[in-house]
């Protein structure tokens, strides 16, 4: 029985994850290198390439720090109370809870041009929806959860004894911070971060919502392998996909050097 079950995981593994990127790779070359070629070359792959680095640079960068600081809050902030923990914590997991679609709809409900805040941010000559503002907030509220979710288990697992010390002996709240917590948390923080890159990368549900899909100005990877497929361009498709699952590819490769490094140390 365990070697039937040990031969069905392997298959399932690899019809689920090997096939449909050897798949990608064959369409992807197609048409032989020049096609692969021609796929990635072309004016809006640049740009929604372009595009998509941006958002992941942006996003990355808000999620590392502000995720790192809640986290903080939810572990060692006594003055916020239970009650005010409990609910922070189910807004962090909200976007585990609804679908991509539904957050960039949320999006929409709040900042399109015939709300409130959005008719404010117009009034500033400030675009949100069908610009990057809005595809930015977009990825925040589908990665936001990821450093989060890895940084709070590592906290609370250390306790708080040696921060303790640290301000009990004149240490500030930066360099306890720095010295003490920092070295504690930060291949946490590097798993969240690299979790956050792949996410961002993939992205399609909300950003789709909230971008419009607008050649040469919202176009993100993703949505612009969606268009290829629907205008049957399946070369140019299979081109930035597999660009994208070498990214991925890539990224979880870092995971498990950043986790040998961990174990190292």
């Amino acid at each position: 029985m365990r070697r039937l079950w040990i031969g069905l995981t392997v298959v399932v593994f690899g019809l689920l994850l090997i096939v449909p990127v050897v798949r990608i790779a064959m369409g992807a070359m197609n048409e032989g290198w020049s096609g692969f070629a021609n796929g990635l070359s072309r004016p809006e792959t640049l740009h929604a390439l372009y595009m998509t680095g941006l958002i992941v640079v942006i996003v990355t960068l808000i999620n590392t720090m502000f995720g790192v600081m809640l986290s903080l809050y939810l572990v060692r902030a006594s003055w916020l109370g239970l009650k005010l923990k409990q609910l922070m914590n189910s807004i962090v997991d909200l976007p585990f809870a609804v679908s991509p679609v539904i957050g960039g709809l949320m999006i929409v409900l709040l900042l399109g041009p015939e709300t409130a805040i959005g008719a404010l941010f117009n009034k500033a000559g400030v675009d949100i929806l069908y610009a990057l503002p809005g595809m930015i907030i977009a990825t925040l509220f589908v990665t936001f959860p990821l450093v989060v979710r890895e940084v709070m288990p590592v906290l609370q697992e250390i306790g708080s004894s040696q921060e303790e010390a640290a301000s009990t002996l004149g240490a500030s709240a930066w360099t306890t911070f720095w010295r003490v917590t920092w070295p504690s948390i930060r291949w946490s923080v590097v798993y969240g971060v690299v979790l956050t890159v792949a996410r961002a990368l993939g992205e399609f549900g909300a950003v789709l919502v909230v971008s419009g899909n607008i050649l040469f100005k919202t176009q993100t990877a993703t949505t612009l392998v969606y268009q290829d497929v629907e205008n049957f361009n399946l070369t140019a498709a299979n081109s930035i996909a597999l660009v994208l699952a070498a990214g991925s590819v890539t990224l979880l490769l870092l995971m498990e050097w950043a986790k040998s490094r961990k174990e190292v140390h």
